[in-house]
């Protein structure tokens, strides 16, 4: 049971941590000029899933078959990511024709070289939905500032448990030394005046014998 609420409580953390890291990768810049960007529409589908996440960075070059991320991003224009079916060059400016894997056309306007923000590294379907909504207040109190909260507090009454077992062991281990101290008292005999004892040491002595005595080890 214990191996199983282990296990349970790292998965938890591990996942509070990547909601977590997703949510800090839209918001500080990823070193080597990577970007993540969430996928809005299925236009290139089923490469890219509605709702996913994709991983884009700037490369030298680019080529026929890339998928590409460009165009301008703002609160009300999103990028788009497609693929380039084929290169163009003009006045010594390249320009890319992109279509999306789902779509009968091509796009209607090509995009400039300039205009390309990335290159698609790696896709992780579904997983924009969850960072979009961990963008919204709500989101972020349900998928990070709660499990936090949570984590902590499951941390704080752990010490609280551990040192309550501390002293619960402390106070038994005093409670046995001191029954024991108990116990050993009872043991000792009662004191012999010294007379009487000279005479019981001279009685062993011509018999051969020897007196006993017991002691009572103080623990």
């Amino acid at each position: 049971m214990k191996t199983f609420q282990t296990i349970t409580n790292i998965l938890f953390v591990a996942a509070l941590l990547l909601v977590a890291g997703l949510f800090l990768s839209t918001l500080i810049p990823i070193p080597g000029n990577i970007e993540i960007k969430i996928v809005k529409s299925g236009s290139m589908e089923p490469a890219i899933k509605t709702g996913g996440i994709v991983v884009i960075k700037p490369v030298d070059s680019y080529h026929v078959g890339d998928v590409i991320t460009f165009g301008k991003e703002t609160r009300t224009v999103i990028p788009t990511t497609h693929r380039i079916v084929s290169v163009e060059e003009e006045n010594g400016v390249m320009y890319f024709v992109t279509k999306g894997d789902a779509n009968e056309e091509a796009d209607p306007s090509r995009a400039s070289e300039r205009d390309v923000i990335g290159k698609m590294l790696l896709t992780v379907p579904y997983a924009g939905f969850i960072l979009d909504f961990a963008k919204q207040p709500i989101g972020f109190t349900a998928l990070i500032a709660i499990p936090a909260a949570l984590i902590i507090l499951y941390e704080f009454f752990e010490i609280i448990e551990e040192i309550q077992r501390m002293y619960s062991g402390k106070k038994r281990r005093a409670d046995v030394l001191s029954i024991e101290k108990r116990k050993c008292g009872e043991r000792m005999p009662r004191r012999i005046p010294a007379q009487r004892a000279n005479v019981l040491d001279l009685r062993a002595i011509n018999m051969g014998g020897t007196m006993n005595t017991r002691s009572c080890r103080d623990t």
